[in-house]
């Protein structure tokens, strides 16, 4: 009885409890304000239609939040199974595997979306930095900003090499520019932005700083992994 209470009275568990609600709450109340437009494209995603699913904003959020409960099951199911090979911070490790694919995947294929003139209108460029800033609008900038912001937060938890802000930024534009020359080659009526390279950038350098407190440092080892005896001197 005494060792549960100092438990929940932990700072840190107490926290982290509190921080749980808020998020579970945030995202309750957003899906309350999106509802209308996300149920606009359910008929068409239970039919299994590409038009008026696949291929719109509203049916892609939906997709993504319907494929959250099998997201949480994968996480469930690899940190079971690495605990069981003894493996250290197997839930850590799991949840950011999963999570770098389930909060990207959406973000890219919206962002690869075709147009209504793809194929047939020109591809279109813009390197001039700053310029397209003042028609993208807060929700442009903010998408943008998210775009890989999940690959920001969660990649430097799972590798010890991205355990650095210049590095998780220089990730960050080089998947931005991979995404805008696919634009630009596959000719999705799209402008290939370099302002959308840069925002894209610092949406994953600030969700990186976002999760420091969670960054892998060291190379982790197995648990039951024997420690090296040292040699006895002579």
């Amino acid at each position: 009885m005494t060792h549960n209470a100092s438990l929940l009275s932990s700072p840190g568990r107490a926290r982290g409890i509190v921080l749980l609600v808020l998020a579970i709450g945030g995202l309750a109340g957003a899906l309350f304000l999106v509802r209308r437009p996300l149920m606009m494209s359910a008929p068409a995603c239970l039919a299994g239609r590409w038009h008026g699913c696949f291929d719109t904003f509203n049916g892609v959020v939906l997709l993504t939040l319907t494929a959250l409960p099998l997201a949480t099951l994968v996480v469930w199911a690899l940190a079971r199974r690495r605990r069981a090979a003894g493996v250290m911070s197997a839930g850590r490790t799991s949840l950011a595997e999963v999570a770098m694919i389930y909060g990207t995947v959406p973000f890219l294929w919206m962002t690869l979306m075709p147009g209504g003139g793809a194929g047939t209108v020109p591809a279109r460029v813009s390197l001039v930095p700053l310029r397209d800033l003042a028609t993208m609008g807060p929700i442009g900038i903010g998408g943008n900003l998210l775009v890989f912001a999940a690959l920001g937060f969660f990649a430097p938890m799972r590798f010890t090499v991205m355990a650095s802000v210049p590095r998780v930024l220089a990730l960050g534009a080089g998947c931005a520019v991979l995404v805008e020359t696919a634009q630009y080659v596959l000719r999705l009526d799209r402008v290939s932005s370099v302002d959308d390279v840069l925002v894209n950038a610092t949406g994953a350098a600030l969700a990186a700083l976002a999760s420091r407190r969670w960054w892998r440092t060291t190379t982790e080892a197995p648990a039951d992994r024997p420690h090296p005896t040292p040699a006895p001197a002579r």
